[in-house]
């Protein structure tokens, strides 16, 4: 086997040779050994952990590319449907005016209403499904 020399302080020594006792080993070469290949064991197995926080993270970006694409494509189908109404629906005549504005601000509720039941809806499904993923 090949040799190594390490010169310590003499307090080091006397915690090192204590330490090796207390923890069962034969002598403290034999715990300077165990130590640096709990070293380079470790050093290995944290290479592996950042390669896989890596993709983890590559996967996370590739996520909010994916959601910003859908979040622009529900902006760019907003604006069409927006233009066609303002443009293809006219206006109600001016003596049945007061009317559609308070029939429209009754829909306009009801559509809020009804969005806000589907997202309380799909938040709690949500969290079910977490709930259980998490007893598995």
């Amino acid at each position: 086997m090949p040799k190594r020399a390490v010169r310590i302080h003499e307090d080091l020594d006397g915690k090192l040779q204590k330490t090796a006792r207390e923890r069962g080993y034969r002598t403290p070469s034999a715990f300077i050994r165990a130590a640096i290949e709990s070293e380079v064991k470790s050093r290995n197995e944290m290479a592996g952990m950042e390669a896989q926080t890596a993709a983890s993270f590559d996967r996370v970006s590739q996520e909010l590319r994916r959601l910003h694409r859908n979040q622009q494509a529900l902006f760019a189908l907003v604006d069409a449907l927006t233009r066609l109404v303002t443009t293809c629906v006219p206006e109600p005549p001016s003596e049945t005016r007061a009317q559609a504005i308070a029939d429209g601000k009754e829909r306009y509720r009801r559509l809020i209403r009804s969005a806000g039941q589907v997202m309380a809806t799909d938040a709690l499904a949500t969290l079910q499904e977490l709930l259980d993923h998490g007893k598995q």
